[in-house]
């Protein structure tokens, strides 16, 4: 493989440009009119227009993006995350026109991209399920029968599609009916699928993951997990490796677990399997997402291993060079999305032009991006601009150097989820592990903003005044309920 095409744009595809430069592959890019002048498409060896700046008009067009491929000798399509990478039909026609796609076959697509299909699946592995029905439901008295049985809340959820279009949270009987119409109308506007199904809704859910990579030659490997659950309208911002709770038998039993859906599907390539983790550290399977992951760095710094370049050998039909036990952890990650939006007004989307942009410089920062100093953020793509990553000897030297980070980057120009990282970091829910998908609902309030601002300020004042009468150390308690403490030699 020579050449290979990057059916995307933004931070994915100069992520996938670096590592075909150590590779020794030349890449192609591709751009939309808007983004013309992105990172992406100055450092790809060569670059097309695919169209005007819609996605549906560019990085949607398939048949344009083949004949680029036909064109340029091209020799394989990493297609990232978004966009095509989850479209059997496009994989189907990049393989009929003799070029190699690099993620699963399309018939893995296809099963995994229905939750329907897919829980259908993974049941005849063992893999756990929430309790519910797998299979979609039209009338809307078969649905109160379901919902009286397994009890409410209930969720209401689109086969097809994520990123919580479809999706409805049912807590009273009497919601049922206007609310499953309404999650099989956003779910047939979104993906043309008014399919939808109800299961159990888990109260106080941890989203956990597990990163595959399978091979051609019948070997799967788990590169351990993730925990993504500080999430925005079921959109992760903050996501980390190793979760905070896991115990090593645990994590053994999820692992084998996402290992059994990989091959319920005859999976290849790089994947990600995600579970509900409940209060009781019960686990259930949620989906199957068969391609490169938003958070994919933080399994990287802890594994050691570049993902982008485990899936091109598994797309050149290369063995699996590891087996299970060569996999360990060392040290811990923590990932930060920095995104477009006003966090304090509800993570309001926004646009604009970056003015200053100035990140950290540690040899322990890894940052994933795709802008510059007057870049305009367009309002056609989603608004993620840039990942802050950061890796610790272990989970609170990781936390510490997140907040360094956050501190000394410099963002000037649009609003973004800076100030919210931060607030995360210190947030004692957070740094005892002690939280769920709930977090930003429960405490990233004003009252919480606040608070926290207070106590920052107090601690700030501490440190003066000790620091004016020559004491050595300080001391500060973790948690907001605890009185300030200080000692002095």
């Amino acid at each position: 493989m020579k050449k290979i095409l990057i059916a995307n744009r933004g931070e994915i595809a100069v992520r996938v440009i670096k590592t075909c430069r150590k590779m020794g592959i030349s890449t192609v890019a591709i751009y939309s009119e808007a983004d013309r002048d992105s990172k992406h498409v100055q450092l790809a060896d060569e670059a097309f227009c695919v169209g005007p700046a819609p996605s549906a008009e560019s990085y949607l067009q398939a048949e344009k993006i083949i004949q680029i491929c036909k064109e340029n000798q091209v020799d394989g399509v990493h297609p990232g995350y978004g966009f095509l990478s989850e479209n059997a039909g496009f994989v189907r026609a990049v393989t009929n026109a003799g070029i190699t796609f690099i993620g699963p076959s399309p018939e893995a697509i296809d099963l995994m991209g229905s939750k329907i299909a897919s829980k259908q699946a993974v049941e005849k592995y063992g893999v756990p399920l929430v309790p519910g029905i797998n299979h979609a439901v039209e009338d809307i008295v078969e649905a109160e029968d379901v919902a009286n049985q397994i009890g409410y809340p209930v969720l209401v959820k689109a086969s097809a599609g994520g990123g919580g279009k479809g999706m409805r949270i049912v807590h009273d009987p009497k919601d049922l009916e206007s609310q499953m119409r309404t999650a099989q109308s956003e779910a047939q506007s979104a993906f043309g699928d008014r399919s939808v199904f109800i299961e159990k809704f888990v109260t106080k859910p941890r989203h956990i993951e597990i990163q595959l990579i399978a091979d051609n030659h019948g070997s799967v490997v788990y590169l351990l997990e993730r925990e993504c659950s500080i999430q925005r309208r079921h959109q992760k911002l903050v996501e980390e490796a190793p979760s905070a709770v896991l115990t090593d038998a645990l994590r053994q039993e999820m692992g084998e677990a996402a290992v059994n859906v990989a091959k319920a599907c005859n999976y290849s390539g790089a994947g990600t399997v995600e579970f509900l983790l409940d209060a009781d550290h019960k686990f259930y399977f949620l989906e199957m997402n068969t391609r490169l992951q938003v958070e994919h760095p933080v399994t990287e710094l802890i594994t050691g291993l570049d993902l982008v370049a485990e899936q091109i050998k598994v797309a050149r039909n290369e063995k699996l060079n590891y087996v299970q036990d060569d996999i360990k952890a060392h040290g811990h990650a923590i990932e930060l999305r920095l995104t477009a939006e006003e966090p304090e007004n509800d993570f309001v989307p926004a646009v604009g032009s970056i003015d200053v942009y100035h990140p950290p410089q540690h040899d322990w920062v890894r940052l994933d991006d795709f802008v510059y100093e007057g870049y305009e953020i367009p309002i056609y793509y989603d608004n993620m601009f840039a990942k802050l990553i950061v890796w610790g000897k272990d989970r609170t030297e990781a936390i510490q150097r997140m907040i360094i980070a956050c501190n000394e980057f410099t963002i000037e120009g649009v609003p973004n989820t800076l100030d919210f990282g931060r607030f995360v970091m210190q947030h004692p829910k957070f740094v005892d592990g002690d939280f769920d998908t709930n977090f930003i609902a429960q405490y990233y309030t004003p009252e919480g903003r606040a608070e926290q601002d207070a106590d920052i300020n107090k601690a700030a004042a501490l440190f003066t005044y000790l620091e004016f009468n020559e004491h050595k150390e300080v001391v500060i308690a973790k948690h907001t309920s605890d009185a300030w403490k200080k000692r002095a030699e």
